[in-house]
């Protein structure tokens, strides 16, 4: 029984913010004169010797007490016997676990924040370093428009700015305070809420005390928060797992973020692209686990609600250990620019604006897009490029494109075309790049 419902091998990490709400509270309780200042003091002290315990590793878990909140007050006790229990006057572990919980995601969300920031920069610095580089832009896996490849880049950045939206609402539902809501109904005794609120830094209380312990929105939130932003990271792993083919061979990963075969010599693995791919579905299964242990519960608590920090602790390492990864990998990896030169040197990836000029011309554009595909069509018959077609073969399609248009097949004058807020073109691309300095 006992193996089966201990937590403390897990939420031993909650021990910190154990010690903090404590502090408060017992804080709390002097102010209010709910226990003496004596009291008060002697509890303190103890709760700092604790805490020095905590952070000198020679704290003395006791698997016997199944979680950490039993294993700090029974620590506390032997240090200063029988007034210990005192510490849990108006209080219950629902309650409390509740604000433990609220305390670190407040922490982590804050950390991993941060991890994002550097994430974004690093999307940035690699936009401002590839600013006159082209690339194939794809629909489909199939090349379809040349970009800079610091639009492409910045893509990514803007991906990231969503997620820290996101994160920034996972960050407000756990700045509610739900100490003093007792096991579920509130106490009886004259606690000051919001003092211990102040104390600790909770912009609001919950304002109701059976939701203040039922709640895990905030977890729920933040798991989600979490697929969203590993779906984007995947999706950028899986072009960097392309791109660095030599099928593709558009970059080269550094060797500290690639390992070799045990087998073949010449194999040069990305393996932490591929690892961080790996990770969405642990992290997706720690969403769909806390939705489904939630979606039955009666209020108030339930012994259910337990699961809620397994997958939340793992996800949260997760990310903090890929996050600083990702970055590195992408400052340190390569662009082969001959490359990519050759990949951007299809003139097919012209169609549309050659389309785009019938339509200046007058023509309706699904006629120019019927049109020009045929002309394409009619030279991968013939296998050439655009460029070789002549004159004349061009006039067959229509009588404007017997004109020069040699313009108009230039990949650099297709992408610097595009100056809508938002393009590909270098001005707009800058522009972007300015916004997002000032978003950060």
């Amino acid at each position: 029984m006992l193996d089966f419902t201990v937590s403390l091998p897990y939420d031993k990490r909650l021990a910190d913010c154990d010690i903090r709400g404590s502090l408060a509270h017992v804080e709390m309780l002097s102010e209010t004169g709910i226990i003496s200042a004596e009291e008060a003091s002697v509890i303190i002290n103890g709760l700092k010797k604790v805490k020095q315990e905590l952070t000198n590793g020679s704290f003395p878990f006791d698997t016997g007490f199944e979680d950490i909140h039993m294993n700090i007050e029974k620590r506390l006790t032997e240090i200063i016997g029988p007034l210990g229990g005192k510490l849990h006057t108006a209080r219950s572990r629902n309650d409390q676990v509740a604000l433990d919980m609220h305390l670190y995601m407040k922490e982590e969300i804050a950390h991993i924040d941060s991890l994002l920031v550097r994430l974004q920069e690093t999307f940035i610095g690699l936009a401002e370093r590839y600013i006159d580089l082209l690339v194939p832009g794809y629909t489909h896996l199939q090349r379809a428009q040349p970009v800079l490849m610091a639009h492409h880049m910045m893509a990514y950045f803007w991906m990231l700015q969503r997620d820290r939206g996101r994160l920034q609402g996972a960050f407000k539902s756990a700045n509610l305070m739900p100490l003093g809501a007792g096991a579920m109904a509130g106490t009886g005794f004259p606690i000051d809420r919001q003092m211990v609120a102040d104390k600790l830094g909770f912009a609001k209380l919950y304002e109701n005390s059976i939701d203040a312990v039922s709640d895990r929105d905030y977890v729920i939130e933040f798991l989600s928060f979490s697929s969203i932003l590993i779906m984007h990271l995947s999706r950028l792993c899986e072009e960097l797992v392309m791109w660095n083919s030599a099928e593709f061979g558009f970059i080269e990963l550094d060797d500290a973020y690639t390992t070799g075969s045990s087998m073949m010599p010449q194999k040069k693995n990305p393996d932490v692209a591929e690892l961080i791919r790996g990770k969405t579905g642990r992290i997706y299964g720690s969403l769909f686990a806390m939705l489904t242990v939630m979606k039955g519960l009666p209020l108030a608590y339930n012994k259910d609600m337990q699961e809620d920090k397994e997958g939340l602790f793992d996800t949260i390492d997760t990310l903090k250990a890929l996050l600083p990864l990702l970055a590195e990998m992408l400052q340190t990896m390569t662009v082969d620019r001959v490359r990519l030169a050759a990949a951007v040197d299809d003139d097919y990836l012209c169609a549309t604006d050659i389309a785009d000029y019938l339509v200046r011309r007058g023509v309706a554009f699904r006629d120019s897009h019927h049109i020009v595909g045929a002309m394409i069509a009619g030279c991968r018959d013939r296998g050439i490029r655009l460029r070789e077609l002549d004159s004349a073969g061009r006039g067959c399609y229509h009588p404007a494109l017997a004109e020069d248009i040699s313009a108009l097949l230039d990949p650099a004058s297709v992408a610097e075309a595009r100056t809508s807020r938002g393009g590909t073109a270098t001005r707009a691309v800058k522009d972007q790049i300015g916004l997002a300095k000032k978003e950060l």
